[in-house]
């Protein structure tokens, strides 16, 4: 079955509540006011795998700020279930970031993330940039929790790739390493 790649594509122009910083905020993910974002969709508050990602996210925050992008949970949630779990998870008290809320799914489902027979998110990221369009996704199985490290690379990755667009990043790449200017000179040789 052909599904199309939302690679390319801009982010729904959509406004959601958000819980940040001890207040409900309204956040549109397709105006980021110049900055890059990552969108980290997750199925669920309380749950097991999810609090890990959201902390390890939460350890990175200021490394993704330094890199001039924000982060933005998002789950069917509502906001104050999201304030719920803030105040009782010591993981989640970690969390600085905007924790959106769509309790009616319908940003996940125009995302292509949304599960209807279960009514949560699949653990998906994207990286978006200061336009609104999505550079890179990943959606993994709900079984497999994500690493920030691994996505943190991916968004260097991406901004490079942006500022030189003469060059490309091979596998493994992080800022400093080699990259590739694509031509038929490479062609077999790599």
């Amino acid at each position: 079955m052909y599904r199309p790649s939302f690679i390319g594509q801009k982010v729904p122009d959509m406004e959601l509540e958000a819980y940040s910083n001890n207040e409900i905020v309204k956040i549109n993910p397709s105006k980021m006011g110049g900055k890059w974002s990552i969108l980290f969709f997750y199925p669920a508050d309380f749950t097991f795998v999810c609090p890990t990602e959201l902390e390890d996210m939460a350890e990175t925050y200021e490394t993704f700020k330094s890199l001039n992008t924000e982060v933005l949970s998002v789950s069917t949630d509502t906001v104050f279930v999201h304030k719920a779990w803030h105040d009782h998870s010591e993981a989640i008290k970690k969390v600085n970031y905007p924790m959106l809320a769509d309790p009616t799914s319908k940003f996940s489902k125009l995302l292509g993330v949304y599960l209807p027979e279960e009514g949560v998110d699949l653990r998906a990221t994207f990286i978006v940039n200061p336009d609104g369009v999505i550079k890179s996704y990943e959606i993994n199985d709900n079984s497999i929790g994500r690493n920030s490290e691994e996505l943190l690379r991916k968004l260097q990755a991406a901004q490079f790739v942006s500022e030189h667009g003469d060059k490309v990043c091979p596998a493994k790449w992080k800022p400093g390493k080699d990259t590739l200017k694509p031509g038929l000179d490479l062609v077999g040789k790599i």
